[in-house]
């Protein structure tokens, strides 16, 4: 267990982010109960209603038809017609724009949808990727949730599925929004934000992606955790959807390791504490980029 573990309840309560809560969701979600987070597999689903269940409990809102689920099918070589569904919470403040925060649910499960290239039958937990991205999530809706009605932003937070079988969550959603996608701020994703190397740093992606972001990041730092910045917009993960499709992004991720996409990525590899101090450091750039009206969209230059 991280050092947070000592935290007391109270404290736990008060404090957003909160790494011993962290490491709670990604005990959950990385577990064998749940057998990887597998597309179409009986653990991905159970993930997928864990998120809404939460959504709920945190006072988020279902924006399609009352659903927090947004169910989709998608092909893939050989299999067709293989069922996902994004889980979608809605933080209404009453304002024209909103920012999007998301980070992929599912993960490899026991292989099966893979062709062998991954060992079939085995529990691929996927605690850095991605119950580390899924519980930072839940951990900024809470901190925005606890200040409802104080932004000058509305707040949609996506957990998508079938990320990992090409990025198919965000593709549907992009391809099907339940709100305008020139109405969004912006888009920041985490993916992989668990196993953070203090000598590596974490990076950012999508720098280059609006006008407005070498000075939002201007100066801004957290105690403890050390970031470097990456322009491109398109990327391995869900924020490349929404670039693609005229919405700045930024996206988090601590970087590869020994255990990516192995039986072997745990929860006790967490390290929950440093995951916390990330969460500050964009609730930091998350608050600076709603001091601007409108973020200006930089595209791919030729």
């Amino acid at each position: 267990m991280c050092a947070a573990g000592s935290i007391t309840a109270v404290q736990a309560q008060d404090t957003i982010p909160d790494a011993a809560r962290i490491q709670g969701i990604v005990n959950y979600l990385a577990s064998d109960k749940l057998k990887g987070r597998g597309t179409a597999e009986k653990g991905g689903q159970t993930a997928s209603r864990y998120v809404a269940k939460r959504f709920k409990k945190l006072g988020l809102r279902p924006v399609n038809g009352g659903s927090f689920f947004q169910d989709f099918t998608f092909d893939r070589k050989a299999h067709k017609n293989i069922p996902s569904r994004n889980v979608i919470g809605y933080l209404d403040n009453g304002a024209a724009r909103t920012i999007i925060i998301g980070a992929h649910y599912d993960h490899l499960g026991t292989a099966a949808l893979f062709d062998g290239k991954y060992p079939v039958g085995e529990i691929h937990n996927g605690a850095d990727d991605n119950a580390s991205g899924v519980a930072g999530l839940l951990e900024l809706a809470r901190h925005y949730v606890k200040n409802r009605g104080k932004e000058p932003f509305n707040f949609l937070f996506i957990a998508f599925g079938g990320e990992e079988l090409g990025l198919q969550g965000s593709k549907y959603y992009t391809a099907h929004p339940l709100m305008p996608l020139d109405k969004m701020h912006f888009m920041l994703n985490m993916d992989m934000i668990g196993r953070y190397n203090p000598e590596r740093g974490i990076g950012i992606g999508g720098y280059g992606s609006a006008e407005e972001w070498p000075a939002v990041f201007k100066e801004v730092q957290q105690p403890g955790i050390k970031f470097f910045t990456d322009a491109a917009g398109k990327g391995a993960s869900d924020h490349h959807n929404f670039y693609v499709n005229g919405v700045p992004v930024m996206f988090f991720h601590t970087g590869g390791h020994d255990d990516y996409h192995k039986p072997t990525d745990d929860a006790p590899k967490l390290q929950a504490k440093a995951e916390a101090e990330i969460l500050q450091l964009e609730i930091q750039l998350i608050n600076r980029a709603m001091a601007y009206p409108v973020l200006h969209y930089v595209g791919e230059k030729s």
